[in-house]
């Protein structure tokens, strides 16, 4: 591996934070997703995802990435973002698309600045961890034509997760770094049970870092037919024809994931071809994706029943395990269990809490009914 620069490499934290939440249905919206939500107290998930990378970037550096139904509540809920730097996709492309397209923005004029890409609605409670491990990835990120990856320690046979195979640890220290062996998206459970048990298999979180020239010329390599059209569209910006350009060619961008475009291609019969390195992502990472997640979160795993309501007074009797969401009512809670009910006054969701992974599918289901104004 190649020394460490010596000084300081200039950081460009992307925030992804154009995806609908439809599991978190009925709070979750296409015009106030999960992200511009606080559902685990007072700041919104994309607050707590611009505090923590406070410790790490000026907001001055920061680009978020989000759609046109989002765009003013970030920009209210961001408001030391420059508004040039939050963008939004003229159509959803996946997270290729608008990874890459921040790389072809900075690569013109700042080539060497390292790019994170970090999603908007995980949480992260070890803030001082996160802000080491990540310190230690733009040094490596830096310092050559390498990718990084964050791994989370894998704890059940996860088959919502990609997984990344680890190899050898090229470098000792409070953040140990391994080679890639391979990355595999989303594997059955049988597969995902053989992950665990090998012992040196990490989820994939979704946060990576890597430099602009890196990343462009990946995409160059990888996906030559997106690369022009980025291109132009970067070349575009801060003119008065940025957003016809945008509209234009955006759309015309493969609809496809970072990890499919750019890291997986760069496997090859189980052993990497580039220098991929993963760096443990131990502080404490959890992936809120439904309800049933959220309540396991604020209940720290107990499981004891948690209800969100503005008023104090509720009752359970012989009840366990359920979640709440019924602002401004009084709860009771009488011999039922492993439930989750949200009501926001349009809506009343109630389900089982092992089922809440399928509340997407009322979206869909609505949008059948032609009632649009639900989701």
């Amino acid at each position: 591996m190649d020394s460490p620069s010596s000084s300081a490499p200039r950081f460009a934290p992307v925030i992804l934070a154009g995806g609908s939440g439809t599991r978190f249905w009925p709070r979750s919206r296409q015009a106030r997703a999960k992200q511009v939500l606080a559902l685990d107290g007072e700041r919104t998930m994309i607050q707590k995802t611009i505090d923590r990378l406070h410790l790490l970037a000026s907001p001055k550096d920061v680009w978020v990435i989000t759609n046109g139904l989002l765009e003013e509540t970030i920009a209210q809920q961001l408001p030391e973002v420059p508004r040039e730097n939050i963008l939004s996709e003229p159509a959803a492309r996946n997270t290729a698309p608008a990874c890459a397209l921040a790389a072809f923005l900075l690569e013109p004029k700042a080539p060497d600045t390292v790019i994170g890409v970090f999603p908007s609605d995980h949480v992260i409670s070890d803030v001082e961890r996160f802000a080491e491990v990540i310190r230690a990835g733009i040094e490596l990120a830096a310092s050559g034509e390498k990718i990084i990856v964050l791994g989370v320690p894998a704890t059940r046979p996860e088959t919502g997760y990609g997984y990344i195979e680890q190899g050898e640890v090229v470098r000792e220290g409070s953040v140990p770094v391994r080679r890639v062996r391979r990355f595999t998206e989303k594997p059955n459970h049988r597969l995902a049970q053989e992950f665990l048990a090998a012992g040196n298999y990490a989820w994939n979180g979704g946060i990576f870092l890597w430099t602009a020239r890196t990343l462009a010329n990946a995409i160059r390599e990888h996906r030559p037919a997106m690369a022009p059209l980025l291109e132009k569209i970067a070349a575009a910006h801060g003119t008065p024809e940025f957003d016809q350009v945008f509209a234009q060619l955006y759309p015309q961008c493969e609809n496809i994931s970072i990890d499919y475009a750019v890291l997986e291609p760069r496997s090859a019969k189980g052993e990497v071809k580039s220098e991929i390195y993963c760096l443990p992502a131990d502080f404490c990472w959890n992936d809120i994706g439904c309800w049933g997640s959220l309540h396991e979160h604020l209940t720290e795993g107990t499981m004891e029943n948690k209800i969100d309501a503005t008023d104090p007074v509720h009752c359970t009797i012989d009840a366990e395990r359920n979640y709440v969401y019924a602002p401004g009512k009084v709860v009771a809670l009488v011999g039922v269990n492993d439930l989750v009910v949200v009501d926001t006054g349009d809506c009343l969701l109630i389900t089982a809490r092992e089922r809440s992974q399928d509340v997407g599918k009322v979206v869909s289901e609505l949008k059948k009914c032609g009632r649009e104004g639900l989701v």
